[in-house]
């Protein structure tokens, strides 16, 4: 496995970390917004991840004699789907004839949790990448 590819690895589980923040943020932004454009509260977004190919301008040297490398990426964007939370607040605007309003279901302890792990997640691959390049200094260093 060539140093370089290792970088490219890094670089996609930051890429990857970074799009599961944007999400998170946006939902805690979000844990109280009873009107979207779309029509009722808003909805609730995770991130999937998958394994994909590394692409990198050393990946075709390495490739021949190496195992393919592979990284992080983002496949999917999926909304949550259930039914909203209900609560009872007759002089909201957003209010039904009954007096409930629709918010959206969001558990903002979680997402704060899982955004620290995305933050965690994120200062790992830079720790990484961090380890890569202090061993090719260390390489070109020996080879002088």
């Amino acid at each position: 496995m060539s140093l370089f590819s290792l970088l490219s690895v890094g670089a996609s589980g930051m890429s990857a970390q970074r799009a599961r923040a944007e999400l998170l943020v946006e939902n805690l932004a979000n844990a109280e917004t009873t009107r979207t454009p779309e029509g009722g509260p808003y909805r609730r977004k995770d991130v999937v991840f998958e394994t994909t190919p590394i692409n990198s301008p050393f990946a075709s040297v390495f490739n021949s004699e190496l195992q393919s490398i592979s990284g992080v990426g983002v496949s999917d964007v999926i909304v949550d789907t259930s039914d909203p939370e209900r609560r009872y607040m007759p002089g909201h605007p957003d209010a039904d004839k009954e007096g409930y309003v629709a918010f959206p279901k969001i558990n903002t302890a979680e997402d704060m949790v899982d955004l620290m792990g995305a933050a965690r997640s994120f200062e790992a691959n830079v720790a990484a990448m961090s380890a890569v390049k202090d061993m090719i200094q260390r390489s070109i260093d020996l080879a002088r």
